[in-house]
């Protein structure tokens, strides 16, 4: 299985490299034009909001002509997005810059199609651990190399750096990556009726819905962890940027050591509510995050957390729908995602804004237990139709 993943993997880690370098430094990028913390959630807004809109577009385009295409027509406007940060003069043109990236996104709900294509359905959750591990693995080296390279050479450097290595994934997909889903001719009468039809399933709306209450407590995280860190222990952009990497390193040796195991031995349903339960202590113990120990230990959590949750959640999507519409949905799935970091990021740096970056973390908080709950619910509703595949 890892074999066939390979070349999708290799492509996934220098993408997320390049995106990494900009994603600690982009808040304190928009406060040298003058961004207030409320401005900084918009921008992070602005970006999920037009992936919000082009990611069923470009997931059903994916079912009908192939998955390869529509990655390369992503990688095409990251490359203009990151290019374009490079040669920013004002806070509109940061704007514009994240415009073009987001309506141009594809890449997460096609690589997670690419890679159910290839995947048997019992090593789903499995094979979307090793994606997550790419992601990971992007994220050490990314934060660091871009917080080097804002040290010495300023806010343009990291920017170009990222689009260069953007237009290095762009070669590498078209010189290497086999299309893993050939151009269907029959693929256009599946149309949006078929696709909300799939969704208002009980199953697969049940999942969309736990999936997208965990976004939401994500990306209210991850659009204010950087002025959280500022605020909580005076960390500048370089310095976070390092303490991101750190992070992610420790993220890459969960999914590769015990991940999988813990997905394989509890199956998809029990290993992602694990995770969820993790995730509801990381933000629990994050607002006390005053010092390196704690903040190591909701890191530690958060990590565990994410490592699991979102491989199962995923796992379980994918395989509940069918497979000439999987693009779609995964693509309805990730512009989910993007609702909250159109919703979130405004809400949590907001927070952080009027009453202290501990406020900041709350609504995460809140979410996540939900989803935990919804997750839990589900299990037990397993065990009452089908005890011998309760796991699942």
């Amino acid at each position: 299985m890892l074999a066939r993943l390979l070349p999708i993997l290799g492509v996934t880690f220098i993408d997320i490299l390049g995106f990494s370098i900009l994603i600690p430094i982009l808040p304190y990028f928009a406060e040298h034009f003058g961004a207030s913390d409320l401005t900084v959630g918009v921008l992070f807004s602005t970006f999920a909001a037009c992936q919000l809109a082009a990611g069923p577009f470009w997931g059903r385009l994916s079912d009908a002509v192939g998955r390869k295409r529509v990655l390369i027509v992503s990688q095409i406007g990251a490359t203009a997005g990151w290019a374009m940060l490079g040669f920013a003069h004002d806070i509109g043109m940061v704007f514009a810059a994240r415009v073009v990236e987001g309506v141009s996104g594809g890449n997460i709900s096609v690589t997670q199609a690419y890679v159910a294509d290839l995947v048997e359905e019992r090593s789903r959750a499995r094979a979307f651990t090793y994606v997550g591990a790419a992601f990971s693995a992007g994220f050490v080296f990314g934060p660091a190399i871009g917080g080097a390279l804002l040290t010495r050479y300023g806010f343009a450097a990291p920017f170009f750096v990222a689009a260069a290595l953007q237009v290095l994934t762009l070669v590498l997909t078209i010189a290497m990556l086999p299309e893993s889903r050939a151009a269907r001719e029959d693929a256009a009468a599946v149309g949006w009726h078929e696709i909300l039809r799939s969704v208002r399933t009980r199953g697969v709306a049940a999942i969309l819905g736990q999936t997208w209450i965990y976004s939401l407590a994500l990306y209210g995280w991850f659009g204010v962890f950087a002025l959280f860190l500022r605020a909580q222990l005076h960390l500048d952009a370089a310095q976070t940027s390092l303490l991101f990497a750190v992070y992610s390193a420790f993220s890459v040796a969960l999914q590769l050591t015990i991940a999988g195991r813990i997905a394989d031995a509890l199956g998809d349903r029990k290993s992602s509510t694990v995770g969820l339960g993790l995730s509801v202590l990381a933000f629990a113990v994050a607002p006390f995050a005053t010092s390196y120990v704690v903040l190591a230990l909701a890191f530690a959590l958060f990590s565990g957390g994410m490592t699991l949750a979102r491989p199962g959640l995923t796992s379980i999507l994918s395989r509940a729908v069918p497979e000439d519409r999987r693009g779609a949905v995964l693509g309805l799935s990730s512009s989910l995602d993007n609702l909250s970091g159109v919703l979130m990021p405004p809400i949590s740096t907001g927070l952080l804004g009027a009453f202290g970056a501990p406020w900041s973390v709350l609504p995460s908080g809140i979410f996540s237990l939900l989803a935990c709950a919804v997750g839990v619910a589900a299990q037990r509703g397993d065990r009452l139709v089908a005890p011998a595949t309760a796991g699942d």
